[in-house]
């Protein structure tokens, strides 16, 4: 059942955006199943091959790493030379790409929220009815946040009622002509499905491939940090910490293993993972300056890098172990580390460097650690930026990041090399927001973005 209800989502994800007819003249497969029970359903969203797979274009177009000149004319797809230097053309396969990945996972989430109701909520089933509701609210949420903030301008609250969005697909009716729906809408979108989702959700999933409600409320944390929306991100992360707030310690890894941390370990909340050739390790030399801001005593210079064969340094620091696939789900360092800038923005600056030691204290060395003590609040909030870059590189984060900071005047700026050509990425430009693949504006007639 499970892999017929697979080709079932393909075949329908394939129309998603479609208005041509040719599309609708395709005669169904008469193996294609429905899915019409609870079991079905759970089959359909543990589809790990295809619902855990997140965005990677912002993590390429990140500046966490560089090419070297050799590796970049080595990657054997065009489309990856391309994306790493931001060009605005050529850069999407053909249906596989970014956009299609998140909202095949909508039609996913629709299929079963519509089946749902269907079933109804009987009197034997609400434990495992609520339970996947969340889980498809929670996927349907999880996948519209991935779009937007690669496809919309960061979020301001003065221009969101205009500012375009994204498309909000709600059924799973291929039929329905898709639009861009205005930044606010958008987001509301996604807050009304988490919302909803955190008060089915169980407090512990049988597996951090399923969300939950700590899961949930750590995605609300997060949607309201890019929305720098401040008070909300703490309410969240704070209790998202009440129902899970475990740390590994980093004094009891072994840093010489080719992959330290180990997969599906206490702190991962919810896991999902990304990968892109130019990522793999062997390939992509981690920033010098950001490398050297790792202190003497801190573990995750030697758990997070390796020393590669030219003396640069590779990346093998992610919370999915052994193989170049990067984690790029949630754990409860990044809510921490959220809470903690919350409480610097708001000026509980006690509780800022409570959060922060805490962490702190599970990456130095036991002898080496020494308890951040109270400073001014500029202080302490770059002290917690600084942390949050070097706790969560590699995991899609660093894009958005840059892209919210940018609207509160931090001007960062990227710049590659590539031979002697340099190339820019000016603050607040348009090529921080990712072109919608072409594919799409032909079939839908939507607005593309600048």
């Amino acid at each position: 059942m499970k892999i017929k209800n697979l080709f079932l989502c393909l075949a329908a994800c394939a129309l998603l955006f479609c208005r041509c007819n040719s599309y609708l003249d395709v005669k169904p497969d008469k193996q294609l199943v429905i899915p019409e029970t609870l079991a079905d359903l759970q089959a359909l969203l543990d589809n790990y091959s295809n619902v855990h797979w997140d965005p990677y274009i912002g993590e390429v177009s990140s500046d966490d790493y560089y090419l070297a000149d050799t590796d970049w004319s080595a990657l054997s797809d065009e489309r990856d030379r391309r994306r790493y230097l931001w060009e605005k053309e050529g850069i999407y396969p053909s249906l596989s790409n970014d956009w299609f990945w998140p909202y095949r996972n909508v039609y996913y989430a629709n299929v079963v929220l519509e089946t749902l109701d269907r079933i109804g909520k009987g009197q034997t089933n609400p434990p495992d009815w609520d339970h996947i509701r969340g889980q498809a609210l929670f996927l349907r949420a999880r996948s519209f946040l991935s779009v937007a903030l690669l496809f919309s301008k960061s979020y301001d609250s003065s221009t969101a009622a205009t500012d375009l969005g994204i498309p909000i697909r709600l059924s799973s009716d291929f039929n329905i002509q898709s639009e861009r729906a205005s930044l606010k809408d958008t987001y509301t979108q996604i807050t009304e499905d988490l919302v909803a989702a955190t008060e089915v959700l169980p407090n512990t999933p049988l597996h951090v491939y399923r969300a939950s409600k700590p899961a949930a409320m750590a995605l609300l944390a997060r949607m309201y940090l890019f929305m720098r929306d401040y008070e909300k991100c703490l309410y969240y992360a704070d209790a998202c910490l009440k129902l899970k707030s475990d740390l590994i310690d980093y004094n009891t890894l072994d840093s010489n293993a080719n992959f330290p941390i180990p997969e599906f370990n206490d702190e991962i909340i919810y896991q999902s993972i990304t990968y892109a050739t130019p990522l793999a390790n062997n390939r992509a030399k981690i920033d010098s300056i950001l490398l050297d801001s790792y202190q003497e005593g801190d573990l995750r210079k030697r758990i997070f890098f390796r020393v590669n064969v030219d003396g640069s340094s590779g990346f093998k620091g992610s919370y999915y172990s052994a193989s170049n696939n990067l984690f790029s789900g949630i754990a409860v360092d990044e809510v921490y580390l959220m809470r903690a800038e919350c409480h610097a923005r708001l000026g509980n600056l006690e509780m800022a460097l409570a959060d922060l030691n805490t962490l702190l204290a599970k990456r130095w060395s036991d002898e080496k650690f020494i308890p951040l003590i109270d400073d001014s609040q500029d202080t302490i909030l770059a002290t917690v930026l600084t942390e949050r870059r070097k706790e969560l590189l590699m995991r899609a984060i660093r894009w958005p990041d840059v892209k919210r900071l940018n609207m509160e005047g931090f001007d960062i700026s990227f710049e590659r090399r590539i031979g002697d050509e340099v190339y820019t990425l000016a603050p607040n430009g348009p090529r921080f927001i990712f072109p919608i693949p072409d594919d799409v504006i032909e079939l839908t007639g939507m607005p593309q973005n600048p």
